[in-house]
């Protein structure tokens, strides 16, 4: 890859922005966090369906619908981006302030995100993820379990993810933060295979 990075250390944005463009990871308080170079077809299916889904319900609207790879810089209030230690890319987000978007992707929480859980990302998803979310006031987090075929909903209430809402990828979810984006699951059901088939 043309560089190595170093064990511990904290890094930024700033850091960030001198990697090679083949060099996937995260950034979640200033560590490393690599990315899978190509998720398997049932991650890219449903997270581009749900992608379609969203974007054609918000097709006019204000709000609007992204799907990785974009850049969600979680920067505190008053930081420079170049400062910040917080860079994710979700599979899929919706944005409804159009302040937030610039030439690089996103600056600031979106009010809508949605992970793809994979074997290899699973446990980021839930936990670091989860509360790095929470902490930067993302409305709405909806972790996707397509071989389980269950859905796990986070809403954002007084500044925190209560318990979540766990349901069966089944009917129709509509998006709490977004309500105009209701997720039906029947359009996804051809992708939800069993990873092993």
């Amino acid at each position: 890859m043309g560089f190595a990075l170093e064990q511990d250390k904290h890094y930024t944005y700033a850091d960030y922005l001198t990697w090679p463009d083949d060099f996937r990871c995260e950034l979640i308080d200033g560590k490393v966090y690599m990315m899978s170079p190509a998720p398997l077809l049932t991650h890219q299916d449903t997270a581009g369906e749900m992608f379609r889904q969203a974007a054609n319900a918000l097709h006019g609207k204000s709000c609007r619908a992204l799907i990785a790879p974009v850049d969600v810089r979680l920067p505190t209030q008053a930081e420079a981006d170049e400062s910040s230690d917080v860079v994710v890319q979700p599979d899929v987000l919706v944005v409804c302030d159009s302040s937030k978007l610039d030439r690089r992707g996103v600056r600031g929480a979106p009010d809508w995100v949605v992970e793809v859980l994979s074997p290899s990302t699973a446990g980021k998803d839930q936990i670091e993820k989860r509360r790095l979310y929470e902490r930067h006031g993302v409305r709405e987090y909806w972790l996707v379990h397509p071989t389980d075929r269950i859905l796990t909903v986070y809403r954002l209430e007084h500044g925190e993810y209560g318990k979540p809402e766990i349901c069966k990828l089944e009917g129709q979810t509509q998006v709490g933060a977004v309500p105009e984006v209701v997720i039906d699951w029947e359009a996804l059901a051809p992708f939800l295979i069993n990873e092993d088939d």
